[in-house]
């Protein structure tokens, strides 16, 4: 089944899963095994022998990854680290370079500077606003430019076809990690990317029951470079995992209408509370993102930051006394998330160059009731 001509919403639902042709299944299956009959030796059955090489649930998934990102090749992965390490040892080698933002995810910060360090490769962080930075930063060594739009949890926007044109220059690719915006919002290939990396357990999955990762890229030499450290380094979603982030990407589009519907308007009321000091949202007129987001996203998201008048203490206080938005880490699941990302998911990049504001609270802006979601973070936000 071809996904050309399709429109989001179709490629959502049908691509890389045709019915079954064995029994009709409108599901694709899940096909919980690992390992596959071979009808003599070699003899492979649709292409299948073993689980970690390829297996048809996560083929579907993979698929419909590409179809939703304009790409060619999609890959899944356990997580969306075990997809950034898979990329990053897959295209860097020791004494190479990566230029990263001076706001990156903490996870992608720790994988670069604690991890792939003790490799041999090095990174320069950089705001990727400032393309001047950017371009400065990058050497005759500099492999890949890593990017975030918007970032997590600051919500800066970068522009994708400029960073791409500055990499492309070096001789370096760029990887923009997509998860914040979901494939919904922005396409990072269609505008200059050479890989988009998502954590799948986010807004493709959608439902906080699912851990995974993916890439997608339009380049069939990358592809199969990353196809083969895939498969070497082994870090892919069992067929189970697969099946749940395919059930979860059917739904993408709907889901983020709603995401966005409550995150605008939970920040027009966080402007007008006493208590709050600064939201952060690319949907803002006066973000300085704002032209650039508008301009590469289809709409603004469902991820809101903000500032407290009171501080560390303010915003502690606030992530523990919400009752719908839940005190959690992650994002992107149909329930509302509050968490206090200087203690929780930045907290490995506290006295870096990355460290974020202690005064700083994030949002995952659920599908619930708008009115029930104002009233809570208006309770947590009174004195």
């Amino acid at each position: 089944m071809t996904a050309d001509g399709w429109g989001f919403e179709t490629r959502a639902i049908h691509a890389g899963q045709a019915p079954d042709p064995a029994t009709g299944d409108v599901v694709v299956p899940i096909h919980q095994t690992s390992t596959f009959a071979q009808d003599g030796v070699g003899g492979l059955r649709g292409g299948y022998e073993y689980s970690r090489s390829a297996n048809p649930t996560r083929t579907a998934l993979e698929e419909c990854l590409a179809a939703l990102e304009g790409g060619s090749t999609g890959l899944a992965f356990a997580s969306g680290l075990a997809a950034e390490d898979t990329l990053l040892r897959s295209v860097c080698r020791p004494g190479d370079h990566v230029v990263v933002p001076d706001d990156a995810y903490g996870g992608t910060y720790r994988l670069i500077a604690r991890v792939l360090d003790r490799w041999g490769v090095t990174h320069t962080a950089v705001p990727l606003g400032d393309l001047d930075a950017v371009a400065a930063a990058t050497t005759d060594r500099t492999r890949l430019v890593w990017c975030e739009t918007p970032t997590n949890p600051l919500l800066g926007v970068a522009d994708v076809a400029a960073l791409a044109a500055i990499a492309h220059d070096a001789g370096a690719r760029l990887a923009v990690d997509n998860t914040f915006a979901s494939p919904y919002l922005q396409q990072p290939l269609a505008l200059g990317a050479d890989v988009v990396v998502h954590s799948t357990t986010k807004y493709l999955g959608g439902h906080s029951d699912v851990v995974g990762g993916a890439l997608v890229v339009a380049d069939d030499g990358l592809a199969d470079e990353l196809r083969f450290h895939q498969n070497a380094m082994g870090s892919i979603p069992g067929p189970f995992d697969s099946w749940l982030v395919l059930r979860g990407a059917k739904t993408l589009a709907v889901r983020m209408e709603r995401h966005c519907d409550n995150a605008e308007a939970i920040v027009a009321f966080l402007d007008e509370h006493p208590a709050v000091a600064e939201v952060l949202y690319p949907g803002r007129p006066d973000h300085p993102g704002h032209a650039v987001a508008a301009r590469q996203m289809r709409r603004f998201g469902g991820m809101v930051s903000f500032r407290l008048v009171g501080g560390d203490e303010a915003a502690v206080r606030a992530c523990g006394l919400t009752q719908v938005f839940t005190l959690a880490e992650s994002l992107g699941g149909v329930e509302s998330l509050i968490e206090h990302p200087a203690r929780m998911t930045h907290a490995s990049v506290a006295g870096s160059a990355l460290e974020v504001p202690a005064d700083l609270v994030r949002l995952s802006v659920g599908i619930e009731t708008l009115d029930d979601l104002r009233a809570d973070l208006d309770r947590a936000l009174s004195p």
